[in-house]
């Protein structure tokens, strides 16, 4: 699906493509003993390459929240191997690993998690803040312009539409040049024109910032702004398509239904 970028492209961000971002190795994440064991995951392998937006779809209890969890250091694995870059999650302490997320990972959910007693551009910067770095002006200054927070920088949380609220979010992720984001249905909480808006900053930071985006979400159209949808059903990977239109994965997401009715 062509959507117009809101990035200035230049040229010279384009570095060639390939390397990976993060990756699952036979991931899996089990909740339980005995007769109340539930494997959300199940030996699931995945890559994700660095200047690619991935879109992960699939039923309710398919696993696609845990397998972003897993991915981003926020859950713990059972048994195989997530790393970020070269990274391996297993291998970090605590301390180690709560810097890995702050300095290499970005976050965008559903719920904005904006701190209300601090204004926006207090919450875009507050990661740096609190690891005791700078933001580089002019990085901030591109991200604040383009997603037009400029006239509101000054204001808290409570004065802000929802739209804006996520733009903050979505901001507040891109500050710190990320190796990757992981969102969260970053646009559960939105109206349609204010979801596509935060879709099409998404889709244009991968086009020209070189950023890696990857988005768990239910909605069709939501995926047709990525590179490529995968699709999760009882914990294991069972499709993927590439270059997605909304109905395409909307066709795919039908058939999964038809499946489960029939099984």
């Amino acid at each position: 699906m062509s959507h117009a970028t809101p990035f200035p492209v230049s040229p010279a961000l384009h570095a060639p493509h390939g390397s990976v971002a993060a990756r699952a190795t036979d991931l899996s994440k089990v909740y339980g003993q005995g007769e109340t064991r539930v494997a959300a995951l199940d030996s699931v392998s995945v890559e994700f390459r660095r200047a690619e937006f991935t879109a992960i779809m699939g039923p309710s209890g398919s696993g696609k929240s845990t397998l972003m969890h897993c991915m981003a250091g926020l859950d713990s694995v059972s048994s195989g191997s997530t790393r970020i870059g070269d990274v391996e999650l297993a291998s970090l302490g605590d301390r180690q690993l709560t810097r890995l997320r702050r300095d290499k990972v970005g976050f965008i959910f559903q719920a904005f998690n904006l701190l209300p007693t601090l204004t926006a551009l207090e919450n875009i910067t507050l990661p740096m803040d609190i690891a005791g770095r700078k933001a580089d002006r002019a990085w901030l200054d591109q991200i604040v312009t383009t997603l037009g927070l400029s006239g509101r920088l000054a204001h808290r949380p409570s004065q802000l539409s929802g739209g804006q609220q996520q733009r903050v979010a979505v901001a507040r992720a891109l500050a710190s040049r990320p190796e990757i984001i992981f969102a969260d249905e970053p646009t559960g909480n939105l109206d349609s024109r204010s979801g596509a808006e935060l879709l099409g900053f998404l889709h244009g930071s991968v086009r020209a910032l070189e950023q890696t985006v990857v988005m768990v979400t239910h909605d069709p159209v939501a995926a047709s702004y990525a590179d490529r949808v995968i699709f999760l059903a009882d914990g294991r990977i069972v499709d993927e398509l590439r270059e997605p239109t909304a109905d395409a994965v909307l066709d795919r997401m039908k058939r999964f239904d038809a499946k489960g009715r029939t099984s």
